[in-house]
């Protein structure tokens, strides 16, 4: 992966992160209304499509933005690790998005009101999709690269058996 793709996916993490930990202080009651200028936010997060598996869905989501970006934190470090790194962004942020469609598709067609800040979430993370699809491939051609199927044999390399350019 590159740095500057990683360091994208580390700040865009870090965004979800703070919209996930704001929504999540709402739903447990820290934060007694949400500001939402577009929508009906706080329709949506006291509806029973808020909560998963007991606990607020803003709280899984926050808990998978900090996850993504300790990742893309911790790829900056470790080049050895780019491709387990580049396979795990792309599966749990993959994940997350088909997860944030099936929640905005309850809000139209179920709760019948949207949230923006679940809007901006969902938004974030199929960013973040994007951009650990793109690592990937770059991964990937990386690896290729790398193979010993892509070095050519010795003595290939001029352009004859013997190396020389003569043919």
């Amino acid at each position: 992966m590159t740095r500057s793709a990683r360091m994208m996916i580390a700040l865009l993490a870090l965004v979800g992160a703070l919209v996930a930990l704001y929504l999540t202080l709402f739903k447990v009651g820290v934060i007694g209304e949400l500001v939402c200028n577009l929508g009906s936010c706080e329709r949506v997060n006291t509806s029973r499509w808020a909560t998963f598996l007991g606990l607020p869905v803003a709280a899984w989501g926050l808990a998978t933005y900090l996850v993504l970006l300790v990742l893309a934190l911790v790829s900056v470090q470790r080049d050895d690790l780019e491709r387990p790194i580049a396979w795990t962004l792309f599966l749990l942020s993959g994940w997350s998005v088909g997860f944030s469609a099936w929640l905005t598709s309850k809000e139209l067609f179920v709760i019948h009101a949207i949230c923006i800040w679940c809007v901006t979430s969902a938004t974030i993370m199929t960013l973040i999709f994007f951009a650990s699809l793109l690592e990937l491939g770059r991964a990937r051609r990386g690896e290729a690269a790398n193979s010993p199927e892509a070095v050519p044999p010795q003595g290939v390399a001029g352009g004859s058996i013997r190396g020389d350019a003569r043919g």
